[in-house]
């Protein structure tokens, strides 16, 4: 009996053993991903630091000398064309200087932390009404803009509004801002219990240009400079935001000599086909 005793608290003392092991294992791997995310933060705040300061220097020049050139004028016969031309000057770098302040702070959610999430239910049709109407105002008089699904007009998904905006008008904006003419088309629908999205327009892409994460893009030279014209940050962003929420994110810039975005993320999804209806057109 004793011998027993002794062969079961063995038994109980190389499962405890076992158990510790990898409990250490799986806490010494936690730690090592928080010290490389503390490094990696740290680099961040260092390159923030240098591209802020670049970023920032060449539009606050501008503005001033043209300013200072405008102030100076003490006979006032300064030709009207030139005032002209260094108003737009100033009115061009100062929305430069709008541009990378609202970048910023939509960097700033990413800094090292995980952003938290407020998930609501919302009824996605007329969630993607209300972006294709914001799209509508950025796009040129010769592009539409389409949303288009087999959903019911009564599915509701359980989304982050907030961050389903961020990622949808920072898509939208990319391809209104690519396409001169033709059609932009959302279609989204139901798919590995979650939302896919497929955004798909004429313009060009820039696949081949997204980093493999946001702090890859923020190494670059310039990138905060350059964003303005790549949207490159943007599509970062949107990246980001999918994958934090367990999705994926992909562009396709050689399908049919079209753009094709698309991402999918798991939500729940409600009331998805109640009704037999032919593919929504809006």
């Amino acid at each position: 009996m004793t011998e027993l005793y002794l062969v079961i608290i063995l038994v109980l003392l190389i499962g405890f053993g076992i158990a510790f092991y990898f409990i250490y294992r799986h806490y010494e791997k936690l730690m090592k991903k928080e010290i490389k995310r503390a490094q990696k933060s740290e680099q961040l705040k260092s390159v923030f630091i240098e591209n802020i300061c670049h970023t920032l220097h060449t539009p606050l020049n501008a503005i001033l000398s043209y300013s200072n050139l405008i102030l100076e004028e003490k006979d006032e016969t300064m030709p009207t064309a030139q005032v002209k031309e260094m108003a737009t000057n100033i009115s061009k770098n100062s929305e430069q200087l709008i541009h990378f302040v609202s970048q910023l702070f939509e960097l700033s959610k990413f800094e090292g932390v995980t952003p938290s999430f407020t998930f609501i239910e919302v009824n996605l049709i007329e969630l993607m009404a209300s972006y294709r109407r914001e799209a509508l105002n950025l796009t040129k008089p010769e592009v539409s803009v389409h949303v288009r699904t087999d959903l019911s007009p009564h599915c509701k998904a359980t989304l982050d509004t907030n961050f389903m905006h961020q990622i949808m008008m920072h898509l939208l904006a990319n391809a209104a801002r690519h396409t001169t003419q033709g059609d932009i088309i959302i279609k989204y629908g139901n798919e590995r219990k979650g939302l896919r999205v497929v955004i798909t327009y004429t313009g060009i892409g820039q696949a081949e240009l997204i980093g493999t994460d946001i702090y890859s893009f923020l190494q670059k030279e310039d990138a905060l400079l350059n964003s303005d014209e790549s949207s490159l940050l943007g599509l970062s962003i949107c990246k980001a935001i999918v994958e934090i929420l367990g999705g994926e994110f992909y562009m396709d810039t050689e399908y049919n000599k079209k753009t094709v975005v698309t991402f999918w993320i798991p939500c729940k999804m409600v009331d998805k086909h109640k009704e037999h209806l032919p593919f929504f057109n809006l």
